[in-house]
C-alpha cells in the first residue's frame, strides 16, 4: 500500500509485537489490551517489571543506607545538630536545586538545626562559585557545608573550603569527573562502584534520601518516636524538581511525583499555591505538564535573569502577603525572560536563514556575545529538539563562554567533554544535558572539534527525527473506560510520555484552519467519526483538502471538557494512504 509522509524525514516506530506477554500482562492485571501492548512498547519484560511500574508505593523506596557514605553523611549531620553547630546548605540555582535546598533546610529546622541557605547566582566571572559560599559560611560561623544538586565536579573548590576548616557533605546527581572531592561524605547514585538501585535520582531526590537516612538512624536509635516526622510533607518539593530537572519518571522517581502531585493540589505550601495561582493553573486541573510548563519556568527565572534566593524563599515563606509579593515578582522575571528568550530565538532563526549550510553538519554550534547565559540552556534543548541533534549554545562575556550542550541518544556528551578538556575551563551534567565555560579564543577549536566527531559518530539516520508508537487503536476501543485505563500509565513526564496510538481513517470533510498554525481534522472509521487537533500543521493543510483521503494517524487521546465531555484526537504525525489528484476541492 503506497504511503506517502508529510512529516518529512520522521521516521514511524512502530511497536514490538508479544503477543504471549501481552496475553500474561491482562489476565494479571486485568488492564485494556492498548495498555498492555504501551508498556511492552516501552521495554518491560516480565511481569514483576510490570508490576513494580504500576504498582510500587512508597514503602518500596529504596534503602538511602545503599547509597555510598550516607553513614558518614548522617552522623556528621547528627553531630551538627547536636552541638548546636551552624550548618549552611548550599544549592544550585535551577528548580531541582532551589526544592533540594528548601527541603533539607525547612527539615533540619524542624529537627532543631540551626540553617542557613545560599544559592549560586552564576556569571561567567566568577568560575569559584563554592569558594563564593565560603566566604558566607564562614561569616556566620557555619561548621558544616552541604551541597545540594552540585559539588560532584568541584574537587579543587572544596578542597578550599575543607582547608579552612568547613566540613563538607555533598549531595548531586550529576556525573562525576575523574577526580572525586575530597570531604566527608558524598551522596551520589552515580558514583562507579555504587550498589544504589537507581542511578536517576534527581538532585532534591538524593536531598530527600539525606532526610530519609537521618530519620531512620534517630527512629532506630530511639531519640525520635516514629510518627515525630512525616517524609510525605516533603513530596510535593520533591515532585516539582523531579519534574523541572527532566527525571526519568521510573523507579523511585515515579514514586515520588505520584505522591507530591496530589499535595501540590491541595496546596498545602503557601508559597506554592501562590506561584500556581499566579502562573494561571487550576490547582485541581494540575499536571505534570502544567508544573513543567508554568510552575517551573517562573522558578528558573530567577536563577536565570535574578536572584535564586527568592526562589527558596518562596518555597518556605510563611506570610500569605509575602508570599504574594514574590509571586507577582517571579511572573514579571518570567515575562522578562520569555523576551530575552524571543529575541535570541530571532537571532538563531535569522542565523540559519543566512547561514543553512549549518544544517548539513549533524551538529550545532552558536555562539554570539549578544546573549544572555541564563537563557542558553532553554535554547539548546529547542534547537536540538527541533532539529534532532547534538547542539551547543554559548554566551561570551568578557573573553569567556559559558555553554549549555543538549544531545540525542547515539551521541553521548560527557566522553567528548573529558576528551576535550584540554581547551575547556570547565565542565559538568550529564550524557545528554550538560554545561562548560572556555575561553572565547578556542570556542573555534571547539567547534571543529565537536561538529568532525559528530559527523564521525552519527550516520544521517541518527538525526532523523523518530516517533516511537505504543500501540494500534481503533476508534471502537476509544471509550471513557479506556481514557480511564490508561491513567495507570500516568504521571507522564520524561521516559514515560503520553502514549502515542496509531490508526487508520477516512476524512470525513476537509480540515479546518484554526488559529495561525493548527488544524482540526474530521476523521472517520466504521460508523464513529472523531474530531482531531494538529497542533503546529496547519502548512499541511493544501496537502489535506482533498476528498477521500485515507489517513494513517498517530495521536493520544484526550477528554474534552467544552459542552460535555467528548474524546478528542491530539494528532501527532500524519501519512497518507491514498489519494487522488483529481479530487482536490478548493
Amino acid at each position: 500500500m503506497p504511503a506517502s509522509s508529510l512529516s518529512g524525514e520522521t521516521k514511524w516506530i512502530y511497536p514490538e509485537e508479544n503477543a504471549s506477554l501481552k496475553e500474561k500482562i491482562v489476565k494479571e492485571f486485568k488492564i485494556h489490551p492498548a495498555v498492555a501492548q504501551s508498556l511492552i512498547s516501552r521495554g518491560f519484560k516480565t511481569i514483576d517489571e510490570v508490576h513494580d511500574f504500576l504498582y510500587s508505593r512508597l514503602p518500596n523506596l529504596h534503602d538511602p543506607f545503599l547509597l555510598p557514605e550516607m553513614n558518614k553523611a548522617v552522623e556528621r549531620v547528627l553531630r551538627a545538630l547536636n552541638e548546636n553547630q551552624n550548618i549552611l546548605i548550599y544549592g544550585d540555582n535551577d528548580v531541582d536545586g532551589m526544592t533540594g535546598t528548601a527541603l533539607l533546610v525547612e527539615f533540619l529546622r524542624y529537627l532543631g538545626g540551626n540553617v542557613l541557605f545560599f544559592l549560586s547566582n552564576r556569571s561567567m566571572r566568577r568560575q569559584s562559585l563554592i569558594v563564593e559560599a565560603l566566604e558566607y559560611a564562614k561569616k556566620n560561623q557555619c561548621k558544616l557545608l552541604i551541597t545540594v544538586d552540585c559539588g560532584i565536579t568541584a574537587a579543587q573548590e572544596i578542597e578550599t573550603v575543607v582547608k579552612e576548616g568547613v566540613d563538607v557533605i555533598i549531595t548531586d546527581h550529576h556525573e562525576p569527573t575523574d577526580e572525586i572531592p575530597h570531604c566527608v561524605a558524598t551522596l551520589n547514585p552515580k558514583l562507579s562502584n555504587n550498589a544504589y538501585p537507581n542511578r536517576d535520582l534527581t538532585g532534591v531526590g538524593v536531598a530527600f534520601k539525606l532526610a530519609h537516612g537521618i530519620t531512620n538512624t534517630l527512629v532506630s536509635e530511639g531519640k525520635i518516636p516514629p510518627k515525630k516526622i512525616d517524609l510525605k510533607r516533603y513530596l510535593d518539593l520533591v515532585a516539582l524538581g523531579t519534574i523541572s530537572d527532566m527525571g526519568a519518571l521510573r523507579d523511585e522517581n515515579r514514586i515520588f511525583v505520584s505522591y507530591g502531585m496530589p499535595l501540590l493540589e491541595k496546596g498545602k505550601r503557601i508559597g506554592l499555591k501562590t506561584l500556581i495561582n499566579i502562573a494561571g493553573v487550576n490547582p485541581e486541573e494540575i499536571s505534570t505538564y502544567t508544573v513543567a510548563s508554568k510552575v517551573a519556568p517562573r522558578l528558573n527565572s530567577l536563577g536565570r535573569i535574578d536572584d535564586p534566593q527568592k526562589g527558596v524563599e518562596m518555597l518556605l515563606v510563611k506570610n500569605t502577603s509575602q508570599a504574594e509579593k514574590l509571586a507577582q515578582e517571579l511572573d514579571l522575571n518570567n515575562l522578562q525572560r520569555q523576551k530575552i528568550e524571543k529575541g535570541m530565538v530571532m537571532d538563531v532563526e535569522e542565523t540559519f536563514s543566512v547561514h543553512p549550510e549549518i544544517l548539513k553538519n549533524r551538529a550545532i554550534v552558536l555562539d554570539s556575545e549578544g546573549w544572555h547565559p541564563g537563557i542558553i540552556a532553554i535554547l539548546s534543548t529547542r534547537i536540538s529538539k527541533q532539529f534532532n541533534r547534538p547542539c551547543v549554545v554559548i554566551a561570551i562575556d568578557k573573553e569567556v563562554g559559558k555553554g549549555s550542550l543538549r544531545s540525542i541518544p547515539p551521541f553521548p556528551l560527557l566522553d567528548f567533554l573529558k576528551t576535550n578538556s584540554d581547551i575547556l575551563l570547565n565542565f559538568g551534567g550529564h550524557d545528554y544535558a550538560a554545561g562548560l565555560s572556555i575561553k572565547s579564543e578556542l570556542i573555534p577549536l571547539f567547534k571543529d572539534r565537536f561538529i568532525k566527531e559528530a559527523n564521525l559518530r552519527l550516520k544521517q539516520e541518527d538525526v532523523y527525527p523518530k516517533l516511537h508508537l505504543d500501540a494500534e487503536v481503533n476508534f471502537e476501543e476509544l471509550t471513557f473506560d479506556f481514557m480511564e485505563s490508561l491513567k495507570l500509565l500516568e504521571p507522564y513526564g520524561n521516559e514515560n510520555p503520553p502514549p502515542i496510538l496509531f490508526t487508520t481513517a477516512k476524512q470525513a470533510w476537509p480540515p479546518k484552519s484554526v488559529g495561525k498554525d493548527h488544524l482540526k481534522l474530521f476523521l472517520a472509521q466504521g460508523d464513529r467519526m472523531l474530531e482531531g487537533m494538529a497542533f503546529g500543521k496547519g502548512h499541511l493543510l493544501p496537502l489535506l483538502r482533498k476528498k477521500n483521503l485515507t489517513l494513517r494517524i498517530a495521536y493520544t487521546p484526550q477528554i474534552n471538557h467544552f459542552q460535555g465531555p467528548s474524546i478528542q484526537l491530539l494528532i501527532r504525525e500524519i501519512i497518507v494512504i491514498n489519494e487522488s489528484s483529481k479530487d482536490k476541492t478548493g
